[in-house]
């Protein structure tokens, strides 16, 4: 029996968080000769060099090399590459993470030349069409033949959509997984002494969400919520290239000097980043990935958005969505430091496994 083909495509921060264990678990296995796939949407050192070394994801066997241009070029690029690509590899079954554009450009190309897909992260639904993540994840979960979800809500949503109930698959979380592979790792971070912080002193904050800096007002409200928030605490900001390019395009830089405890550093490595984080008095963010493992951490989230296409981390975890409201905001935050801060539990199956029944159900299925 020959081995299964499966090729792996990535292109952002955190599909490579997310690709990391599964592909480490394929290693482990005779039966599948794995390709991996990198479009280059992310192609900057620090959103992208940094987290295939620390992870171990490997050599990274195509490079589409997309580089920067507007959404419409990058995605135009990534079809037109895997258009000429895939059909030369010939693979048995094509695996897409999360909901970035990589994955949509992927999983049509992979529809239109009539190969099989799997989805990891299917079924999250923030159900605000507007926003291009939930437009990539609804494409991709209708176009996929395997759907490996990480919660029973989302379940749900693939089945009130219509998909078939044989193609989905409750496999748990799998960036818990690279967070359990790796935590001796990230726990030896000195990146708390490099920063002179000390732990449960200071708060992070993540902001790249288009609907959250590409507006001028949107984003300076946030940025006020922070100015206010840094009058408390000390906030410590990695800070995305979009956000940093926002802050002197929309002409905001004024508002952010004028916060001294808000704290600008460059974006982090994997290992840096989670150790920061873990010993965060609390995280203010608009990242879905944060939400999932801050509640795997025990650690207070407050989401700054409207919505969340993870309400198991709200409804289970220790996450709170807070949208744009400061007084909400400053709320949670005194609630928190006043040791009343909300407190959760771990969902189901989100016990570092989730790569092995990935695994396991592929080989059932597309065995050869």
């Amino acid at each position: 029996m020959r081995k299964i083909r499966l090729v792996n495509i990535v292109g952002t921060r955190p599909n490579f968080i997310k690709i990391a264990p599964f592909r480490q678990e394929l290693k482990r296995r005779k039966n599948f000769e794995e390709i991996l796939i990198h479009t280059g949407q992310h192609y900057s050192l620090n959103m992208s060099d940094y987290f295939i070394e620390e992870l171990e994801i490997g050599e990274i066997n195509y490079w589409l090399g997309v580089g920067p241009g507007t959404q419409m070029k990058q995605i135009g690029k990534i079809m037109v590459g895997l258009e000429k690509l895939l059909p030369k590899l010939d693979p048995d079954i094509v695996v897409v993470v999360g909901d970035v554009n990589s994955t949509m450009a992927s999983a049509l190309v992979v529809a239109r030349l009539g190969l099989r897909l799997a989805h990891i992260e299917a079924g999250l639904r923030s159900f605000v069409k507007t926003m291009p993540e939930e437009q990539n994840r609804v494409i991709v979960d209708h176009f996929s033949d395997l759907l490996f979800t990480h919660s029973a809500e989302a379940d749900q949503n693939l089945i009130r959509e219509g998909i078939p109930p044989d193609r989905i698959f409750n496999v748990g979380n799998i960036m818990i997984d690279t967070l359990i592979l790796t935590r001796s790792k990230w726990q030896a971070s000195r990146i708390l002494e490099k920063l002179g912080v000390q732990p449960k002193s200071y708060a992070v904050c993540t902001l790249h969400r288009s609907e959250n800096v590409d507006n001028p007002e949107t984003f300076a409200e946030l940025l006020r919520i922070l100015d206010a928030v840094q009058r408390i605490i000390p906030v410590v900001f990695p800070i995305h290239p979009r956000s940093k390019m926002r802050i002197d395009t929309l002409g905001l830089k004024k508002l952010v000097e004028r916060s001294s405890n808000l704290i600008l550093i460059e974006p982090l490595g994997y290992f840096d980043f989670m150790k920061l984080t873990e010993n965060s008095a609390f995280v203010l963010t608009d990242s879905g990935g944060i939400q999932e493992e801050t509640s795997f951490l025990s650690l207070p989230c407050l989401t700054l958005r409207d919505e969340t296409e993870r309400p198991v981390t709200v409804n289970l975890g220790t996450n709170i969505v807070v949208g744009r409201d400061k007084k909400r905001v400053l709320a949670e935050v005194n609630k928190i430091l006043n040791g009343k801060a909300k407190k959760g539990s771990i969902p189901p199956l989100w016990d570092g496994k989730t790569s092995k029944r990935i695994a396991d159900i592929i080989e059932e299925k597309v065995g050869c």
